[in-house]
């Protein structure tokens, strides 16, 4: 990963930060979906296709925060390129103890899941 393409990715995830910090400004808790209504702590909004409801649900600010952190601590664990050319067996393999993943029904992969050598050859990646 290049340097240059380091610091957008910071920018973003900065961006994306700032922006959920601000929608919670309360601390009141875990967004949730119930059907077509998104329970945002502070009001409940009804009208939502069950599915829509869930989607925003999901982007409850404290959620949004953890993923953040966790996209932060991958880009610290993977080297800078400077241009060129980096393979599967090149990157550090993630650990537990180094990576932080959102917790609760959307963190469908354990912490510990690396690419298969499979993957680094861009064949399916084995389910």
């Amino acid at each position: 990963m290049t340097e240059e393409l380091v610091k957008f990715l910071k920018a973003r995830l900065d961006e994306e930060a700032d922006l959920a910090r601000r929608c919670d400004g309360d601390g009141c808790g875990e967004w949730s979906a119930h059907g077509h209504t998104v329970d945002f702590c502070q009001v409940d909004l009804s009208g939502f296709h069950p599915t829509i409801a869930r989607h925003v649900a999901l982007h409850d600010p404290a959620r949004v925060l953890r993923e953040i952190e966790a996209k932060r601590r991958i880009l610290a664990v993977t080297p800078a390129t400077h241009g060129r050319a980096t393979t599967c067996e090149t990157l550090p393999r993630p650990t537990p103890a180094t990576l932080t993943f959102p917790h609760g029904p959307e963190a469908a992969q354990p912490a510990n899941k690396v690419p298969s050598e499979a993957a680094c050859r861009n064949e399916p990646y084995p389910r």
